[in-house]
This record gives C-alpha cells, structure tokens and sequence, in this order.
C-alpha cells in the first residue's frame, strides 16, 4: 500500500526522475530552490534530490509558502485513491471537504458529521496531511477558482463567490499566493483561439434548466466569515461548463458506462449521442451533467444553476465514475489469483459504478430486489414522474431530480406495485432517511452502516453489500450471493458456494468490489458493454 508514501524519500525520489503520472496526486513536490511545488510527472528537468520536499497534499505545500507549478499544475492532479480506499477518519474527512462541507458549514459542521471534536479532526488531518480542515478547503477553492478563470468569462467577482469565497479580496489574494498571478493574470495566460471547435470547447453562460417552480436559493456565507450586514449578496449567473476529468490509466469504460446506461431512471438519466447524462440535486441548485469517456479523460459537460455548486458537482461525479482509483494496484493485486489474472489482463482498468446520491441508490437497491433491470427501471420511473422535482431540459430527455427522502416518505404504500413485504422495506428506509436515523453519505462508517441497513426489514446481504459498494464506496464490498457473480465463479473453476467464494475471494482483498466487475464482465449482460 502507498499509505504514508510521501514519508518514503526514496520512493518518492525515484518516482520524480522518472516522471511516474501513476504517483500523482499521491504526494506532491515541493522544490527548495525555486519556491514551486510539482505533481510527480511535471515535464521540467527533475530537481537535485537535496532540493526536493515532500508532502502529502497541495493545501500542505501551499502552507508551507509553495506555488503551483505552471507547467504540471499539480492542483488538477486526480486525487488520493486512500480517501476511497480507507474508512477512517481522515478519509472520511477528506471525502466531506471534497463535497464542499467545510464551505457550507465550517470546520464545526465537519466534526459534527464525523462525530468527533473541532480538535481531534484538526490534529489528525494535520498529523497526516500537514493541513488542516481550513487550509485543505481553502487549496480546493483556489483550485475551482483557477478552472473558472481559464474556462469561462464570468467577471471576477461572479468567479469569487462560485468558488467559495467570502470576498473578492480573499479571492484575490489567495490566487496571488497559490499560483503568484492574479486572477486577470492567469486569464490572460489562456490561449486565444477564434475557431469554432474552441469556441465550442469554452463555457458559455446560457439559461439554465430551471426547477419548476424556481426558488432562488440566498447566499450563505461560508462559516468563520464576515461580511457587512445589509451588504448586497452576489449570486453568480447559471453557466454550462466543458470541462475534462482526469483519471489513472488505464480506465476501461466498458462495465462503467454500460451499467449506468442500462440501469438509467427514465427522466433522470440517459444515454445520448455518446455520453451519460443526469440530473444533480446539489446544496445550492441543481444541475445536469454529461460524461462521455476520452482516451485520456472524461469530457464532462455540466450545466448548474447555481454555479456554487460547481466544486461539488465535480467531486460527486468523479466518485461516480471512480475516477481516483488506483487501477495499477488494484489490477496487480487481482492478478494474484491465475484464474482471474485472464479476465484483469484482457480489459484492465474495470471501475466500480457508484453513484452521485447515496439515498437515491439505497432506494433503488430496494427497488431491485428480485426483479429485473427493466422492472426495476419502472418502479423507479413511476416514483420519479409522481414525486420527484422537474427540470427543464432543451438538449434531451431529462425531465426530473430524483425524489427526496421526504418526498418518498409522504408516499401512499398502497401505490407501490411490489410485494407487502417489499413494500414494508421500502417504507422503513424512506422514513428512516427521511427523519435522520439513517444518514447514508460520504461520512459514514462502512461498517457501522451496514449493521444498521441489516437492521432494517427486508435488508439481506445482497441489498446490504451492493449499497456498500456503490454507494458508500466500500472497495471491498463483495457479493457472493449474487446470481452472476455466483454464474462467473463456476465457468472460472472457482468456488461457487457464497462461503467456499468468500474464502477464496480473501486473496483479493481489499479490491473485492472490483473482482465483482471482473466476474459481472463475463456474463452478455447490457451492464458490460459501452451503448452504441
């Protein structure tokens, strides 16, 4: 494991002069002569070693008086796989930041969430990653406030307030600080180009696809902020973004796109013309994103109403897809077993489809429970027409978000055409998630969680595991009840029984949610196969 790898120097060393991409966003460069910090591949002649400092994030880099370099631009580096990989409370931690908690609520709200003080969350994210909740937050808006920068005409102040800060002068002085331009600086770095195929490449404010009704969201400053009362509240004008989402190599799309397609919502998701579109419930808004696979990144074409939201509709879409995997450690260690090594070497690089709403997914789990893909999509379509929120959507078929909790708690079980029994477990979590028992998100314990899903009626394993998965993001998740998991093992020669699987599948931990694609991918399946 590459936990802790910035303390390695001499891994960390050899993986700079080799220029290895597979390290970045695993520990950051920080070089003593030049006052710059780089992603482990930057293209620049590598530094004498006794000039090179490591650490573990970019906030911790910029803590330390280090910019951004210019040419690698280690702040778009794919992030860390150890805040998927790990359950802890740094990752959990590091999975809420990422989701905008500590901009929306402070570093108080962080703790309440992970049930821990102020001070135990501090001292273990500066323990492991030389920085703290307010400086990781802080690195992430520099970040989303350089991509608005360079991808869009917003005027700066509309750019200040959609990244996350409480004032153009912090905007100002902290994009000094990070990348030593300022804001018009780095906007003028952007190449002019006057063809149609770049103009298409850039953001272009346009109407939004707005909620019916529309209820414009006021602003709220972030916590531990001031701002003069009675000042006006700036709220940043709705905007399409293009933008590309990096990702390790190798990524194969196959599995990924082909089991959101094949299982989409009618009304909330769709496949057209080559990309994965759906809408996005967000803090602030919402929005509809695009995601169609590239040889070396995901294009992403993503439409906010509240362009706030942006930060976080990023992160959720990149868990989505997976798009911080480790598939070189992953693939190496399933290639341990020589009756999975054929499957890992003839299309390496499988991702876990996860989702970018927890609820949302735990309801559909339910939703799945012995029917099929197609009955599952009806049942699910039919919640969506009668209780989720409309969107407008001119350049497709979206027509609504998906329902909230309390939206589904409200609904007449009498309606729902399944099973009493299915009915019962259906009604237990809604109101569960509705009310705040069940809280399922970025933040919670895998194991925890679990124990309270079985505790629910009608949660089995197969239901318990596969929301595990996909998620809360467990990568060990592992389903060896399931019908094709259990059809893959028996044409491999493996165990076929749940208990004789599970014990041989202890070879691949702690990838077992990624042996499930590998085994899914032998079956004919619509999930296996990327849509025409």
């Amino acid at each position: 494991m590459l936990n802790g790898m910035y303390t390695d120097r001499e891994r960390c060393v050899r993986a700079v002069q080799s220029k290895d991409a597979r390290f970045d966003g695993w520990f950051f460069t920080a070089v003593l002569t030049t006052g710059i910090y780089c992603r482990p591949s930057c293209p620049v002649v590598a530094p004498k070693p006794e000039n090179m400092v490591f650490h573990a994030s970019a906030a911790a880099c910029q803590q330390a008086g280090f910019r951004a370099c210019k040419r690698c631009r280690p702040d778009t580096s794919p992030g860390s796989p150890e805040w998927n990989r790990r359950a802890d409370l740094v990752a959990r931690a590091m999975r809420l930041i990422a989701d905008g908690v500590v901009d929306r609520e402070g570093v108080p709200g962080l703790a309440g969430r992970l049930g821990y003080s102020t001070r135990q969350v501090e001292r273990q994210l500066l323990a492991e990653l030389g920085a703290g909740p307010l400086a990781l937050a802080r690195a992430q808006r520099a970040q989303t406030a350089r991509l608005l920068v360079e991808s869009t005409q917003l005027s700066m102040a509309d750019v200040a307030f959609a990244a996350g800060f409480a004032s153009v002068r912090t905007f100002n002085d902290t994009v000094r600080e990070v990348f030593a331009l300022s804001p018009t600086q780095l906007r003028a770095r952007v190449p002019k180009r006057n063809d149609t195929t770049a103009a298409a490449l850039r953001t272009l404010p346009v109407p939004p696809p707005a909620l019916l009704p529309h209820t414009p969201t006021p602003r709220t400053p972030p916590p531990g902020t001031t701002e003069t009362p009675g000042a006006p509240i700036v709220t940043p004008a709705p905007a399409t973004l293009h933008l590309r989402l990096p990702f390790r190599a190798p990524l194969n799309p196959d599995n990924l796109f082909g089991h959101l397609a094949a299982t989409a919502v009618p009304g909330v998701e769709e496949w057209r013309d080559g990309a994965y579109r759906r809408t996005l419930r967000l803090p602030y808004g919402h929005g509809i994103v695009g995601l169609a696979p590239r040889p070396d990144h995901i294009a992403c074409r993503l439409t906010l109403s509240d362009l706030r939201d942006l930060t976080v509709a990023i992160s959720r879409c990149r868990r989505m897809l997976d798009l911080d995997a480790d598939p070189v450690a992953v693939d190496d260690q399933l290639r341990t077993d020589p009756l999975l090594a054929p499957l890992v070497d003839k299309a390496p690089g499988r991702r876990v489809p996860r989702t970018v709403d927890e609820a949302e997914f735990a309801v559909r789990a339910v939703l799945g429970q012995q029917v099929s893909t197609a009955a599952a999509r009806t049942h699910a379509a039919r919640l969506v027409t009668a209780h989720g929120d409309p969107v407008d959507d001119p350049e497709g078929g979206l027509t609504h978000l998906f329902p909230t909790p309390e939206a589904l708690a409200g609904v007449d079980p009498g309606s729902l055409a399944m099973p009493g029994s299915r009915r019962t477990t259906f009604t237990s979590l809604v109101e569960q998630l509705a009310d705040g028992r069940m809280r399922l998100g970025v933040e919670c314990d895998w194991e925890e969680t679990r124990a309270r899903l079985l505790a629910l009626p009608g949660f089995g394993p197969w239901t318990v595991d596969v929301i595990a998965m996909r998620a809360l993001g467990d990568p060990d998740a592992f389903l060896p009840t399931d019908l094709g998991v259990r059809r893959a093992a028996q044409q491999l020669g493996l165990p076929s029984t749940p208990a004789a699987l599970t014990a041989r599948a202890a070879g691949w931990r702690p990838w077992r949610a990624y042996a499930v694609q590998y085994l899914w991918a032998t079956d004919s399946h619509p999930i296996n196969f990327l849509p025409a």
